[in-house]
């Protein structure tokens, strides 16, 4: 669906790609857009994706994402959420949402103003919520430590991990990744927190095209999606990619071009999946420790998904494609699953 608020200038869309395992859910995304054809294409995008994380991370959730246009010049941002917010409380529960790319837990708190069908709010107690960027992080580190193991026959420890964009997602795994001694290239635009990153992990700084094909054992994509296109896969030096970024890959060819040249790549709706298992928690009433344990699992998920690349000889991409998709056929239709 898509909408327009006159009063608030709020514009954007949301899709529900499935809703086949439960309601479907996804973050909102706040981003320059230069008209609705695009807004809605990367929703359509990152709903699909979302469909395949949530089934991949067995969560009773389908796939959802709201994207709504930046307005140009100054705005009433409560306003914007809260209008945003009547969007969602339309959908009578069919969608659940929560932050993403240029959105955070205040916006949130707005969307929840006007319905229910929102997580990211403020943590209370021992019960999960807030900012999910930092299990994000963990997700990937997770996922990105049986990669190295099982492509370089090594431990984070061993490794340069190059991390393209230092948003919440990138610094909060430059944080995890410097506890476990991994040596650290960072690129990120705003120059004051590239300095902050290499006085804190002592990081050497790169441009993001520098990074792509500098010698590193691990590429770390954080940043906007469609990094992976036919010109960079070219020029990668890396034998890992395990990011936080979603759609990684500019088009699902990729995945055989970075297979072709040895490359091992973490399906990212696979590594990155652990912001929406906070979320998750959060609007299930999990607590905090459930969550946990679910993050951690996504290092299993990922050895299984390696397992059946190896087994079938396809990708991962392909072989975590396949996982997600035959649990959503498990469901008979009309029947959601339980948490």
């Amino acid at each position: 669906m898509t909408f327009h608020d006159k009063d608030s200038g709020a514009s954007g869309v949301i899709v529900l790609h499935s809703t086949t395992l439960g309601p479907a859910a996804g973050g909102c995304r706040l981003w320059h857009y230069a008209d609705d054809r695009s807004a809605t294409v990367d929703a359509l995008r990152l709903a699909e994706g979302m469909a395949l994380k949530n089934a991949l991370a067995d969560l009773p959730f389908g796939g959802g994402k709201a994207v709504i246009r930046l307005p140009r010049g100054a705005f009433d941002r409560a306003a914007l959420f809260q209008a945003f917010g009547r969007q969602v409380a339309e959908l009578k529960g069919r969608y659940v949402t929560a932050e993403d790319v240029g959105t955070s837990v205040a916006d949130m708190a707005e969307v929840a103003t006007r319905t229910c069908h929102v997580a990211g709010l403020p943590v209370s107690g021992q019960k999960p919520g807030g900012d999910p960027s930092p299990w994000t992080a963990l997700g990937v580190v997770q996922a990105m430590r049986v990669a190295v193991r099982q492509r370089l026959g090594a431990e984070l420890s061993d490794v340069t991990v190059g991390v393209q964009g230092l948003g919440h997602v990138g610094y909060a795994l430059c944080e995890l990744l410097h506890e476990q001694g991994a040596r650290l290239i960072v690129a990120e635009p705003r120059s004051e927190v590239a300095a902050r990153a290499a006085d804190r992990f002592g990081a050497m700084v790169m441009t993001s095209r520098a990074l792509l094909s500098a010698r590193v054992d691990v590429l770390a994509p954080c940043a906007l999606g469609g990094v992976l296109d036919a010109d960079t896969v070219a020029q990668l030096r890396a034998s890992v990619v395990c990011g936080a970024a979603n759609n990684q890959l500019a088009s699902e060819d990729m995945a055989e071009r970075l297979a072709a040249r040895d490359i091992l790549y973490a399906p990212d709706f696979l590594a990155n999946a652990g912001g929406i298992i906070n979320v998750a928690g959060e609007y299930l009433g999990w607590r905090t420790a459930e969550v946990r344990r679910r993050v951690l699992a996504v290092g299993r998920k990922m050895g299984a998904v390696l397992a059946l690349a190896e087994q079938n000889g396809i990708t991962p991409d392909e072989a975590a494609r396949a996982m997600a998709l035959e649990r959503i056929a498990q469901v008979p239709r009309g029947q959601a699953v339980a948490a």
